[in-house]
């Protein structure tokens, strides 16, 4: 069975700093005619870096959209044309002060398929050395350190809702780089 779809028409109805939203008519695999709205994003990077066999580093911020402060994973936004390796590296430094010897890819998610083209780069990092954080300007978040079988309770219980931060623990535990014990 043929799935795809064929844009007819292509129109920005939006174009900020972060995201630009494009709305498309097309025509999909049946023959009729529909319509897509697209939220384009350069992408972004994810880390779980573990400072010692059992301990894993978390930033907690504010997340203007929902409305509340939350536990998550390193991570910041791809500038366009940058590569994912360097933006985790950059990332991991400036929210957590830390520089990391080995890097492990746990690969990359779509985080909303239906409607966004972000792709999260996911990493796993590990041997690190502080040289001092250095947040964007603008962010204001805290580093933390937490036991992984922690982590792993926070998100059993919801309270590590962050989708981003629960993938990269499940990917980071069926590689065998961390376990649950």
């Amino acid at each position: 069975m043929n799935y795809e779809e064929k844009t007819l028409n292509s129109k920005v109805v939006y174009d900020g700093k972060v995201v630009t939203v494009i709305k498309d008519d097309v025509e999909i695999s049946d023959g009729h005619k529909s319509f897509r709205e697209v939220i384009l994003h350069s992408g972004g990077v994810v880390i779980l870096a573990l400072k010692d066999k059992d301990t894993v580093l978390l930033v907690k911020q504010f997340r203007y959209p929902l409305k509340e402060t939350v536990l998550e994973l390193p991570a910041g936004k791809l500038e366009i044309g940058e590569n994912p390796d360097y933006a985790a590296k950059r990332e991991l430094e400036e929210e957590t002060g830390y520089n990391a010897k080995v890097w492990q890819s746990l690969g990359y998610i779509n985080t909303t398929p239906g409607i966004c083209t972000e792709k999260l780069y996911l990493y796993f990092a590990k041997d690190l050395d502080f040289v001092g954080e250095h947040p964007d300007e603008g962010e204001i978040l805290s580093c933390f350190e937490y036991k992984i079988y922690e982590v792993f309770d926070m998100i059993s219980e919801g309270r590590i809702n962050d989708a981003k931060t629960i993938c990269a623990f499940y990917r980071a535990l069926l590689k065998g780089f961390i376990s649950y014990d």
